[in-house]
């Protein structure tokens, strides 16, 4: 029996080394520190260009914004944001889960740029990233939403910063909750995490607004004795390698959708993004804390309109 207990212990043990070994050329170099603790569901990290830490805190109806150590209100209400992003101009963009995609400026005051589409409003805006035009794709899912759905389906949608008009890029997805949003550091592809499926999707981008045909990415490792588990928030780096966030914490893929590894942290991860001055920490939102570890990787910053 006890020969079978310290058997047992031995490989725990060195299950726990191995989960904890760094991914080569990625990271982690350090260990996950929490930044910030005792708060309600937090959500959306963006990094600033003057050095500070955007995220949300959903239920609490708060943007909130970091500098690592001082934690401050940067709007409250806020709409129940969720995904949030800097352009190259220093505005803040953000998915109001109330229904809209909106933006904010450097004192907080709100815009809304979209709030329905084909006269109906929008389920509840999760993520969004914003491309070199200043067009924004953005997901519809499920989560925070009136019932029934006032779109009917689940979808992926882009905002043309040119002409204010919606697109509707993605509706094949319609009951599998599209969750997270991502473009390839080129911008040549769309990647969409949905929440209700394992298998992460991508799209061509043919041009702003317009993709190509679905195909699948990548499937998610699953946690042991699940199956059908879907991710939730994700970021690229400077070599194009996704970091989605999953039931089992943040999973790092090649551009060729090859699981590299898994980012384990304290908490279950809703989303990432990369800051720092060299870009070089990662940033996770999960559950009531905000976390961050320095990674050898860099994060890619995308330069939006202007840049």
């Amino acid at each position: 029996m006890r020969r079978t207990f310290l058997a047992t212990a031995v490989a725990l043990s060195a299950a726990l080394a191995a989960a904890a070994q760094p991914i080569e050329g990625i990271g982690p170099v350090g260990e996950v520190k929490q930044v910030h603790g005792d708060l309600q569901f937090t959500e959306g990290p963006t990094w600033s260009d003057k050095g500070e830490l955007f995220f949300t805190d959903i239920p609490a109806d708060r943007i909130y914004k970091s500098n690592g150590e001082k934690l401050d209100v940067f709007v409250e209400p806020a709409g129940h944001c969720n995904g949030l992003m800097f352009d190259a101009a220093g505005t803040l963009f953000a998915c109001s889960m109330d229904g809209a995609l909106v933006s904010f400026d450097s004192d907080g005051k709100k815009k809304v740029l979209a709030d329905r589409y084909d006269g109906k409003r929008f389920n509840a805006p999760n993520d969004l990233v914003i491309d070199r035009t200043g067009g924004i794709y953005f997901t519809d899912p499920r989560f925070r939403a009136p019932e029934p759905l006032p779109q009917g389906i689940e979808a992926v949608y882009y905002w043309d910063s040119t002409t204010g008009k919606v697109l509707r890029v993605v509706e094949e997805l319609g009951q599998k909750a599209p969750n997270g949003v991502i473009l390839s550091p080129d911008e040549k592809t769309l990647y969409v995490v949905c929440s209700m499926q394992a298998e992460v999707v991508a799209y061509d981008i043919v041009a702003p607004g317009r993709l190509g045909e679905e195909r699948v990415f990548a499937s998610l490792k699953q946690a042991a004795g699940k199956s059908g588990g879907g991710g939730d928030g994700l970021t690229v780096d400077t070599k194009g390698n996704l970091y989605i966030t999953s039931a089992i914490g943040v999973q790092v893929f090649s551009p060729g959708g090859k699981l590299l590894g898994n980012i384990e942290l304290p908490e279950q991860p809703a989303n990432v993004t990369f800051g720092g001055p060299d870009r070089k920490t990662l940033y996770a939102t999960a559950r009531t804390g905000l976390y961050s570890v320095a990674m050898e990787a860099q994060g890619h910053a995308f330069p939006g309109k202007g840049k």
